[in-house]
């Protein structure tokens, strides 16, 4: 069934969105803020009379990666002028309802993604009593290029107009909760790390962040050198004067050179409204935090790399001697004995995703711990049937079950229709609801003894200190 208009009246005039046959409402499209390139973004206090909130609006330029594809992205509405969201409320809004707020912030390493992704619709999440909030940034580098932050500002502009608005929509500005999944949970992290952040967002959820991506001040500033360089140009002010198509073009050009952290484009400790050592000030970030990954990030991309389908025991030992130095041979038989049977190339990819995600969140969990901060740590591990099993529990096959949108577009490709979803997607959304609700989830709070760690799964449950011989090669 077709939705219907649903105007709402607020103090900023009224604003027009979309009712379904269940009776949620969505209001989409809604500009935030306005940004010349390279520039600070403008927040954008009101809205013209009875503006119409019926559409997405336009996403920032780029060029569609891997998720977007398979989701069909429509990647002909990109604009520069790209900064709106979008708002998913239970039923029509009033201001009494000051329902708990979940903002959400994509992934696609800084250079791909929209709010309006399909797999992000927040009606499902909404339809447990939240207000879902879903934004648009600038990526790549109209977002990140040198130290400028602007992706990050942007974040902050957005959290600035909920604080300013949401209460017409039925949330509460008191009760912000940031998530977002891999350069979204970075993104997450790294919002803990801005001396702007206070008031603004009140909790934070984490799903497999891409630490690694966070870099410093010279690491931007040489990225910034090496794309100037590339473009054909000597500065900055030329770069301002770009096509965009051109842009996209270099930026193509420097993704391709040689890099372990895919650091090309992201936030920038020291940079504009970040401290200097993101992780040490999230560290000590007062606001609670939720941390999880999934058992097998890498194989959303190992198992599709033609370079990986040989590989053999011996480039086996020589990766893990690589790694490991002088552990190599403990490593291979901790992961050999927790994963028998597992080919070369998904043993190497495991202790990838160690190394690239999971590590670096224990980390951060361990730290926050050191500094009496409240933290949960979380482990998605059910494995998808979908491509032979071949990718495992991979990188944002946790998504749809975080929003409880099994039925959304590209889901089943990735997740097969086992009657054993509903269960998870139910048990996953309901944790981050809660701690939306109440400030802390179902399980116990992360420590250093213990180390308690929801693994979501078929059974969910409490498992204390997963897997401690891998834990110990990266102490």
């Amino acid at each position: 069934m077709q939705n219907k208009p649903q105007t709402i009246a607020t103090n900023r005039g009224s604003i027009t969105g979309l009712i379904s046959s269940s009776g949620s409402c969505e209001f989409l499209g809604i500009p935030f803020a306005t940004a010349k390139r390279f520039e600070n973004p403008v927040d954008i206090s009101s809205w013209e009379e009875n503006f119409a909130a019926t559409a997405y609006g336009p996403i920032c330029p780029q060029t569609p990666g891997m998720l977007e594809m398979a989701l069909n992205m429509d990647a002909s509405h990109m604009k520069e002028d790209c900064l709106n969201l979008n708002v998913y409320t239970p039923r029509t809004p009033t201001e009494g309802m000051s329902l708990p707020v979940l903002f959400w912030i994509h992934g696609g390493a800084y250079t791909n993604g929209a709010g309006s992704v399909a797999w992000y619709h927040g009606a499902s999440l909404a339809s447990r009593e939240t207000v879902v909030v879903t934004i648009n940034y600038r990526l790549g580098p109209l977002g990140f290029l040198g130290d400028g932050n602007y992706g990050t500002l942007d974040m902050l502009s957005a959290l600035r107009w909920v604080q300013r608005n949401i209460s017409a929509f039925g949330g509460n500005e008191k009760n912000v909760t940031i998530f977002g999944e891999s350069a979204g949970g970075s993104a997450v992290v790294s919002l803990l790390a801005s001396p702007e952040i206070d008031g603004l967002a009140h909790k934070a959820w984490a799903m497999s962040p891409s630490i690694g991506q966070l870099r410093d001040k010279p690491r931007a500033l040489e990225l910034q050198k090496q794309f100037i360089e590339l473009a054909g140009l000597t500065s900055m002010d030329e770069v301002t004067s770009m096509s965009v198509e051109d842009i996209l073009s270099t930026q193509l050009k420097q993704m391709t050179s040689p890099t372990k952290a895919f650091d090309f484009y992201a936030p920038t400790a020291g940079g504009v409204s970040l401290s200097n050592d993101i992780l040490s000030s999230a560290a000590l970030s007062p606001i609670p935090l939720v941390v999880g990954t999934n058992r097998d990030e890498n194989k959303l991309w190992s198992t599709f790399d033609p370079s990986l389908a040989d590989a053999d025991d011996a480039r086996w030992q020589t990766f893990t001697d690589e790694t490991f130095g002088a552990r190599g041979q403990q490593a291979r038989e901790a992961y050999q004995a927790l994963r028998p049977g597992e080919s070369a190339r998904d043993l190497m990819s495991a202790v990838s995703t160690d190394t690239g995600f999971r590590q670096p969140a224990q980390r951060l969990c361990e730290n926050r711990v050191t500094s009496g901060t409240p933290t949960w740590m979380y482990w998605f591990t059910w494995p998808t049937p979908a491509f032979g099993g071949a990718v495992g529990c991979c990188h944002a096959l946790d998504i749809p079950f975080a929003f409880n949108n099994l039925d959304a577009e590209g889901v089943l490709m990735m997740t097969g229709d086992g009657e054993e979803r509903p269960q998870i997607a139910d048990r996953f959304s309901s944790e981050i609801v809660s701690f939306a609700t109440h400030g802390h989830p179902s399980w116990s709070q992360f420590n250093t003894d213990s180390r308690p760690t929801l693994v979501i799964d078929v059974e969910t449950h409490l498992v204390h200190d997963p897997e401690p011989e891998i834990r110990v090669l990266f102490a």
